[in-house]
């Protein structure tokens, strides 16, 4: 496989979807996650990222707008201990309850299947941070329909060990735009990560395509410490 260029990955389609990004800082100092969704509907668009504890929420921009909130309302990101979890949907919560009752992320994951979006069947995606005396590992998941068949689900687990400094992993829903939507296929791309959390945050964000990005959510958490920085991008502001 070979190490690419996220900003060239994330403008390479109009449509990748939801995305999780995790990796390790160029200068070793930082576990870093970035979290992103887009839209095409306006029910889809209609959305904001906002402070929830310590992680996040979704929320509606215009709540008279709001129409299903099922598969859009949700916390994409949650802190359990020296755990950071991050996902697209409720399956973030799923996790964090039943990791707190000592299953592991594999495990909690196995109750949850793709989402009930037919013809897309958009699948979950999930990825979660263990940093832990001065050393962090991480992991994403990938639930997904046996090639649009909604009676099978195909379940995808990639552990990332002792990351190298600078580079990171790239998992999105959807291989780009389409009717139906295809779903992401193969492992997560090997990614270069690069500059501050404002320049890393940038990188990401101006690299969205301009009329499907919603909101962007990113985290440095400095692995000696757990001490983090966080920014939220929202496109409605």
């Amino acid at each position: 496989m070979e190490k690419l260029s996220l900003a060239k990955e994330l403008s390479s389609t109009t449509y990748p979807g939801r995305g999780i990004v995790i990796g390790k800082s160029a200068d070793e100092k930082y576990a870093v996650i970035a979290y992103f969704i887009m839209g095409r509907s306006e029910n889809s668009r209609n959305r904001i990222f906002v402070t929830e504890g310590e992680g996040i929420r979704t929320q509606a921009y215009d709540p008279a707008k709001l129409e299903d909130p099922s598969l859009v309302i949700y916390a994409p990101v949650r802190v359990l201990g020296n755990k950071t979890i991050v996902t697209n949907g409720d399956q973030t919560d799923t996790i964090y309850e039943l990791m707190d009752k000592q299953q592991t992320f594999e495990q909690s994951l196995r109750t949850r299947t793709f989402e009930p979006d037919g013809p897309n069947y958009t699948p979950r995606i999930s990825g979660i941070v263990h940093i832990e005396n001065g050393r962090f590992n991480y992991a994403m998941s990938i639930l997904k329909s046996n090639q649009g068949n909604p009676a099978a689900a195909n379940r995808f687990t990639f552990a990332y060990e002792n990351p190298i400094a600078g580079e990171g992993h790239y998992i999105h829903t959807y291989m780009g735009d389409g009717n139906p939507l295809p779903s992401f296929e193969g492992e997560p791309t090997w990614v270069n990560i690069e500059g501050s959390i404002d320049e890393f945050a940038q990188t990401v964000w101006e690299n969205l395509n301009e009329d499907n990005k919603v909101s962007l959510f990113v985290r440095y958490i400095e692995v000696a410490t757990g001490k983090y920085e966080t920014r939220i991008i929202n496109k409605h502001s």
